[in-house]
C-alpha cells in the first residue's frame, strides 16, 4: 500500500508515498481568455470577419428564453502535450454567476471548430461532476455532489481532452455550456465561447535524475492534486503546479524507505543528486531551511512552501523549480550557469513536505506558485506499470517512451546516463 503524495499548495502538505510489501500501490484519491471576440489566432482579416460571422449566427441560432448571466474565462490557454500515448490539452473554464440566482450547469461541450456541428468532448452528469469544483473546493477540494452556482459564486470545470497522437492540432476551441435556472428551471445555452490553442512547442528535457525506478506521484492528470490546486496570489488565481509531479524513489526492496520511515536517511531518495533538466540560467537558489522529520510538516508560510528550491530560467523562456531540496546541498547560486545533467543538489525533505521527495514543475514566470504551469516532455524514459498494481519481483512492462510526460502513478526508470 502506498500513501499520498500531496501538492505544495497551501494547506495541505507535500506527502511523500510509502510502499509497504512488495508493491507500489497507487491512493491518490496570463493569457487565453478569449470570451466572444477577444483574440482569434488567424492571420488575414478576412478570417477574422468569417469567424466573427460564424459567431454571430451560433449567437443568433440559440435564441435563448433566457440569457445565462455568467461570464467565463479561460485563463491559460491549452498547449498541446503528449502525456500516456496521448496528446492532451489540458485547460480550465472559469465560470462566474453574475445573476440574482442559482444556476446549475447541464453539459459542457467542445469543438475543434468554429462551425463544427458535433462535440469532440462532451461532458455532462458524473463526468462533469468529476470535472467541476466551486468555492472552498476548489482549493483541492473533492468533487461537488451538485453542479449548482449561486449568485456571485465562480465554478471552475478542469478540462483534460486527449487524442490521438496523430490527430489533428485544432486553431482554437469552441464551447457550448447549458444552463438552467434553479428558480424556474429556465434552460439557456451559451455557444459563442472560444479559446485558441497555443501551439507553441512544449520544452523537451532532460531527466531530473540518472537512472532508478521513481514513482510519480500526484503527475500529469485531471484529478491530481497537483492539476487542481489552484491558489489566488496578487489578485489572481493560479495553477502553477497544472503538470507538476512529486518524484519518489522505489528502492530494491520494491518500497520508497528501508528500517522504518523515522528518519530521513531510511527513505531511498533522500539525498538523490538532483539534475539540470536543461543548460540554464539559475533564476533563484534557496538553502535556508532545516529538513523536516518525516510525518511531521511545520508551519509553513507561502514564502516558505517549496523549501530548499531551485528555478532554473530555460533557453525558451520557461522555467523549471525544483523544490524540497536537502538542506545544505545545493551546488549553484542565482544567475549561474547549468549545463544539462550537472548536480545542482541533493533530493531533501524541506518546506512543506512530510517525506523525501522531489516535486518538479515547468512553468511560464520564476515562481513556485504566482506562474502558469506548462506542459513539457522529458526525452526519454522507460514506463514499467502503475504503483497502483506495480510488483518489482514480478514481470513487469518495459515500454521507452520519447517526448513525454510520464501520467500520474507511473513507475519509470530514467536512462543511466545523458542521451545524445
Amino acid at each position: 500500500m502506498a500513501e499520498n503524495v500531496g501538492s505544495m499548495s497551501l494547506p495541505a502538505p507535500c506527502v511523500a508515498r510509502t510502499v509497504q510489501t512488495s508493491s507500489v500501490h497507487s491512493a491518490l484519491a496570463h493569457l487565453g481568455g478569449y470570451q466572444f471576440m477577444t483574440s482569434i489566432p488567424f492571420g488575414r482579416v478576412s478570417r477574422v470577419a468569417t469567424t466573427a460571422v460564424l459567431l454571430s449566427r451560433i449567437a443568433a441560432a440559440q435564441q435563448p428564453a433566457r440569457q445565462a448571466p455568467v461570464e467565463v474565462v479561460v485563463p491559460a490557454p491549452p498547449v498541446p502535450a503528449m502525456a500516456g500515448g496521448r496528446r492532451v490539452l489540458a485547460f480550465e473554464l472559469h465560470v462566474t454567476n453574475l445573476g440574482q440566482r442559482a444556476l446549475a450547469v447541464r453539459s459542457v461541450e467542445v469543438f475543434s471548430s468554429l462551425g463544427a456541428a458535433i462535440p469532440d468532448t462532451v461532458l455532462s452528469g458524473p463526468a462533469l461532476r468529476a470535472a467541476f469544483q466551486i468555492g472552498a473546493a476548489m482549493h483541492m477540494g473533492p468533487a461537488p455532489d451538485t453542479l449548482r452556482i449561486d449568485a456571485g459564486a465562480r465554478a471552475v470545470v478542469f478540462m483534460w481532452i486527449a487524442a490521438n497522437a496523430a490527430a489533428r492540432i485544432p486553431a482554437l476551441l469552441r464551447h457550448r455550456l447549458t444552463f438552467a435556472s434553479l428558480d424556474d428551471g429556465a434552460v439557456s445555452v451559451i455557444d459563442s465561447l472560444v479559446t485558441r490553442v497555443d501551439a507553441t512547442p512544449v520544452p523537451v528535457i532532460a531527466a531530473p535524475f540518472r537512472g532508478g525506478e521513481w514513482l510519480a506521484g500526484n503527475g500529469p492528470s485531471d484529478s491530481s492534486a497537483h492539476r487542481r490546486s489552484l491558489i489566488p496570489l496578487n489578485g489572481k488565481a493560479w495553477i502553477a503546479q497544472r503538470f507538476a509531479t512529486d518524484w519518489v524513489k522505489i528502492g530494491p526492496n520494491g518500497n520508497t524507505s528501508h528500517d522504518g520511515r523515522s528518519r530521513n536517511e531510511n527513505f531511498w531518495g533522500y539525498g538523490e543528486p538532483v539534475l539540470a533538466v536543461a543548460d540554464a540560467e539559475v533564476a533563484s537558489a534557496v538553502d535556508s531551511m532545516p529538513d523536516n522529520i518525516p510525518g511531521k510538516l511545520p508551519a509553513v508560510t507561502v514564502a516558505g512552501i517549496s523549501g530548499n528550491h531551485v528555478i532554473l530560467r530555460l533557453s525558451d523562456g520557461r522555467y523549471a523549480l525544483y523544490a524540497h531540496l536537502q538542506h545544505g546541498s545545493l551546488k549553484v547560486r542565482r544567475g549561474q550557469r547549468v549545463k544539462r545533467g550537472d548536480v545542482i543538489a541533493l533530493l531533501g525533505n524541506s518546506g512543506q513536505a512530510t517525506a523525501p521527495h522531489l516535486h518538479f514543475q515547468v512553468m511560464n514566470a520564476p515562481s513556485s506558485v504566482a506562474a502558469e504551469g506548462v506542459p513539457f516532455a522529458f526525452e526519454q524514459f522507460t514506463f514499467e506499470g502503475f504503483g497502483r498494481d506495480y510488483e518489482p519481483d514480478k514481470p513487469h512492462k518495459a515500454i521507452v517512451m520519447r517526448r513525454e510526460m510520464p501520467v500520474d502513478d507511473a513507475v519509470v526508470r530514467f536512462p543511466d546516463g545523458l542521451l545524445r
